[in-house]
């Protein structure tokens, strides 16, 4: 699953981190094989703004689940020390890392000032990847430079993409982290190019596929739809707005006044989502998996009500077959 540490209305940022390293545990518990956390920069909305400072406080507080990112926007950084970061991360939990990549750059201008990025920063989004994974295997173009301790380690990367960064992790042969963001039959043709001219690496020898989408499990589908209004609006706000605000809860959201347009962004971002009874779910899941032919599911189901939140994890775990520890 992805956690992107969601703010909600009057608690702040400091609990939505605390929030996201107490699920991890939960998650951890439920079986679950992987637990990532996002970048964000600026948006009230997300509290998870450094993600392998988060990546490492949710590694101490776990034992068996790997955590990773999903992901470390490149562009915003310098490939030597996303892999110095990373190093750490492996050196001090060993086998348990992954290491998701995106291309994204700041939501608004101000901060993509702030980092000292511009729009154009994602561009290179190739050449930053490759640099990047150069310093893990010492061949780079920096004589005498080494990134301890990541030099001679392997951190299982992915490409977050969408569009051609489908083509661009074929290329490197890298796992392909990708959602069905302009639909499902774009999303599927994606999937196709990436297989079709996916070329064996040292860190994939064959494709992998990781389909993102949002996931609610409850006893109705009523109920589970209503899991995921919170974070839809905030989204659908978003783009009207300019911003991603905290999470309201679902009655609150559903009662307050929207415009036409608005309230069809909401249904429509909705109906993209996976929501429903397990059987329901399970039905909509087998569906997409035999569209892409997805290696692995990530979940990124965000909530205001926390409680309510695991237990849909939970059911979705009961679907998935996944071992479930008491300890």
């Amino acid at each position: 699953m992805l956690d992107r540490s969601p703010v909600r209305r009057d608690r702040g940022p400091a609990q939505a981190l605390r929030d996201t390293v107490a699920f991890a545990a939960g998650i951890e518990r439920l079986g679950y094989h992987r637990f990532w956390v996002s970048e964000h920069h600026g948006v009230p909305g997300v509290a998870g703004s450094a993600p392998t400072v988060l990546a490492a406080a949710v590694a101490g507080a776990t034992s068996r689940i790997r955590v990773g990112t999903g992901g470390v926007m490149l562009p915003n950084h310098r490939p030597l020390v996303v892999a110095e970061q990373f190093g750490v991360l492996e050196a001090l939990h060993p086998g348990r890392i992954d290491m998701g990549l995106g291309r994204s750059v700041g939501f608004t201008g101000g901060v993509r000032s702030a980092l000292g990025h511009g729009k154009e920063a994602a561009d290179d989004f190739g050449a930053q990847v490759r640099e990047l994974l150069g310093f893990f295997t010492g061949e780079h173009a920096y004589p005498g430079v080494h990134a301890y301790p990541a030099e001679g380690l392997r951190v299982p990367p992915f490409l977050l993409a969408t569009g051609s960064g489908a083509d661009l992790a074929a290329e490197l042969g890298l796992p392909l982290v990708i959602a069905p963001v302009r639909g499902e039959r774009a999303l599927a043709d994606a999937v196709t190019r990436y297989r079709d001219g996916f070329q064996p690496s040292e860190w994939a020898r064959e494709p992998y596929v990781v389909v993102s989408t949002a996931i609610a499990v409850a006893d109705s589908a009523a109920d589970a739809r209503r899991l995921l209004v919170p974070e839809a609006w905030a989204t659908v706000y978003s783009r009207s707005h300019g911003v991603f605000p905290p999470l309201d809860p679902p009655g609150a959201v559903l009662a307050a006044p929207m415009t036409a347009r608005e309230r069809g962004r909401l249904e429509e971002t909705l109906d993209s989502q996976i929501s429903g009874t397990p059987a329901e779910v399970a039905d909509r899941l087998g569906k997409l998996v035999a569209l892409t032919g997805a290696d692995e599911i990530l979940a990124t189901t965000a909530a205001y009500d926390q409680s309510a939140r695991l237990d849909s994890f939970a059911a979705l775990a009961e679907l998935a077959g996944l071992r479930v520890s008491l300890s």
